[in-house]
């Protein structure tokens, strides 16, 4: 993983800034003959963008994609399909308001990255946090769009599990209804304590923070690779280099150093098709690869940095000042992370899955086979 690039076989690329006229991504590596087009991949920008209530973002953004490099009509399919060669995916920015940042082109935001942009580089976008914005993760989300196209027979489905101290019971987790309510909660019931909790941060001008699960079923054994090329430390990776993540767990996480060796042992029985698992607390991967369970992390969110109350700072020419940031921003970033986290799961089960067929043909090995 580079400055900009991820990913071994399917490459992810991304470009752009919050304010500049577009932003997108370059996905590398798909193999030829998928069908797309810019129509599969809209829907998922379409959960991602910004302004769809009063707990986001109010920047209007229609995040609308097009797609300019490797794609050509199938004569036998009449259809439109990848080609192997490098796809460039292209979001116009439609709704920037750069004067809102104007007070703090020389000043550094707590909590942001601006003092360490300024430290590295020696030069920085002040306009929306540049190219640290969380509105490059639309250009991820497109990208995973691709990725689960060729992930047949794989689902990828998030949750909001925890907004500030209201956590979500574990045992009520149901990924199907994350759809019918704008928090991407996996139980309804959460919804009006978290409507409180929210409208009482948005209401004085401060944030929170958020936990994330996703699970991604149907991922078969032999994906990842031992030592260096684990699947669990690329997801962690990959999910890490999101907007406003401080912590990633992979299955039980931090809670298994509480767990007994019995409790943590995920034993096993023989089943029509293979092994059962009588658990899950390894998350679908024991020694970097996938044990064909659920592959299932969580990812912990600051509290987003921009918030009206003053902070204490310093400016570029390194006097003392106090800072309120302006701007449209939301008072919880877990919120719209949702989609974000999912896309990263997607391109990094999407390479994992070409390595595996490159290396081993993807044929199986099963117990008495």
């Amino acid at each position: 993983m580079s400055h900009n690039t991820f990913g071994h076989l399917f490459r992810v690329t991304t470009w752009g800034e919050s304010h500049g006229p577009a932003l997108g991504c370059v996905v590398d590596g798909c193999p030829p003959g998928v069908p797309l087009t810019e129509a599969d991949i809209q829907p998922w920008l379409d959960r991602r963008r910004p302004g769809q209530g009063k707990f986001v973002t109010q920047r209007q953004e229609p995040d609308a994609v097009r797609i300019l490099s490797g794609v050509f009509e199938d004569a036998r399919t009449s259809g439109q399909v990848t080609t192997g060669t490098p796809i460039s995916l292209m979001i116009e920015n439609v709704d920037q308001r750069s004067k809102d940042y104007s007070e703090i082109a020389q000043a550094f935001r707590p909590g942001h990255a601006d003092y360490a942009y300024f430290a590295k580089y020696g030069v920085r976008d002040y306009r929306g946090g540049g190219r640290q914005s969380a509105r490059e993760t639309a250009a991820r989300v497109a990208a995973g769009a691709i990725a689960r196209k060729i992930l047949d027979g794989v689902t990828i489905r998030g949750a909001v599990v925890q907004i500030g101290p209201h956590a979500v019971d574990p045992a009520r987790v149901d990924f199907s209804v994350t759809g019918d309510n704008p928090f991407w909660a996996p139980d309804p019931d959460i919804v009006p304590l978290w409507e409180e909790h929210l409208e009482a941060i948005r209401k004085v001008g401060s944030s929170t923070g958020a936990v994330v699960a996703v699970e991604a079923t149907g991922v078969p054994a032999g994906w990842g690779a031992p030592l260096y090329g684990k699947l669990d430390a690329e997801l962690a990776g990959a999910l890490m280099s999101i907007n406003a993540a401080k912590g990633v767990e992979i299955g039980a996480g931090f809670a298994s150093a509480a767990l007994t060796g019995e409790e943590n042992a995920d034993e096993m029985r023989m089943g029509d098709a293979g092994p059962v698992f009588l658990s899950n607390k390894a998350g679908g991967v024991l020694g970097g690869i996938s044990t064909g369970q659920a592959v299932t992390a969580r990812v912990a969110f600051k509290p987003t940095s921009s918030i009206l109350t003053p902070r204490r700072t310093i400016d570029e020419a390194g006097g003392e000042i106090e800072l309120r940031t302006k701007g449209r921003h939301d008072p919880c970033v877990g919120i719209r992370a949702v989609p974000v986290v999912e896309a990263m799961v997607a391109c990094v089960l999407a390479d994992a899955f070409l390595r595996h067929r490159a290396q081993t043909g993807g044929r199986p090995h099963q117990p008495g086979a």
